[in-house]
């Protein structure tokens, strides 16, 4: 139900914007474990609430692959999923009040917003998930935004360095949901949604993953040279045989289950990336002279 296995989706932004933040002075860690709870909570609602629409709407049986199968395969009741969702709801709005009340209320809106997307991905009469705006909306709030609230709570401003390293956990969020969306395209286009996956058609949507990802990585380049982003910042590549082994992974397979390797590669390469930009920025936080 809350699909714990995808969580680095809401932690590696918050560890990404914090560690960025870092570099303008010492780490507020109440703060930074506010946003984890915060970030956590709100994808946990949104994987819930996307649980019990998928139910609602037909989407999800006993046989569906990737998905979290609390009601279809363990039996909890439809409202106690929805339930729990709201729960989780409420909790990011009080964990979301205590960093506004320690920095400003103008998050309010931001977080307000977020939790909207989240139930209106799946919910409301035209959701989110039916459209070709998925990758894009994912990306947006669950990597732009959180990465530069979680930069701005730290330094109490935005700076150039934060959209540098937003741009890339937004663009491999965007990809995770592609990838998901590619497995799942047959099942989508029978249920009636227009996912890019289900306009492009397989092969094009696996390039337009291979290009998310190359983006990702040629954009820290870019970061790099322009002097925006130390050289340590190049350790991303070391998680780029994780985004080779998806693009390999989706050649030549067809069904859901044959695909599930290339949709956990995939979440790999946005955790790794991350886990090696967050040491890099730890780097340059300790370096002399800074």
């Amino acid at each position: 139900m809350l699909r714990p296995h995808t969580l680095g989706a809401s932690i590696v932004p918050v560890s990404t914007g914090t560690a960025a933040a870092s570099l303008t002075g010492p780490i507020d860690y109440p703060l930074f474990l506010g946003m984890l709870l915060t970030s956590v909570l709100l994808q946990s609602a949104t994987n819930m609430f996307n649980e019990y629409f998928d139910y609602q709407k037909g989407l999800d049986t006993a046989d569906s692959v990737g998905i979290g199968g609390a009601i279809v395969r363990h039996g909890i009741k439809p409202r106690t999923v929805f339930g729990a969702a709201v729960a989780a709801s409420v909790a990011a709005l009080a964990t979301g009040a205590y960093i506004c009340r320690r920095t400003t209320w103008w998050l309010a809106p931001v977080g307000l917003l977020s939790l909207a997307a989240g139930f209106l991905y799946t919910g409301g009469p035209l959701p989110i998930a039916y459209t070709p705006l998925g990758e894009l909306t994912a990306g947006f709030f669950m990597g732009l935004v959180i990465v530069l609230v979680s930069f701005f709570v730290q330094a109490g401003h935005l700076s150039p360095v934060a959209f540098w390293v937003a741009v890339p956990q937004m663009v491999l969020i965007g990809a995770i949901l592609a990838a998901n969306n590619i497995r799942d395209r047959e099942r989508d286009r029978a249920k009636g949604r227009k996912t890019l996956a289900v306009l492009l058609g397989k092969d094009n949507a696996v390039l337009l993953l291979a290009a998310m990802f190359a983006f990702a990585y040629l954009w820290t380049v870019a970061a790099v040279a322009y002097g925006a982003l130390n050289v340590w910042s190049l350790l991303v590549f070391l998680s780029l045989p994780k985004a080779q082994a998806a693009i390999r992974a989706f050649k030549g397979k067809d069904t859901p289950a044959e695909m599930m390797p290339a949709m956990k590669a995939t979440a790999q390469t946005n955790n790794w990336f991350g886990l090696f930009l967050v040491l890099a920025l730890l780097i340059g936080t300790a370096a002399p002279g800074r």
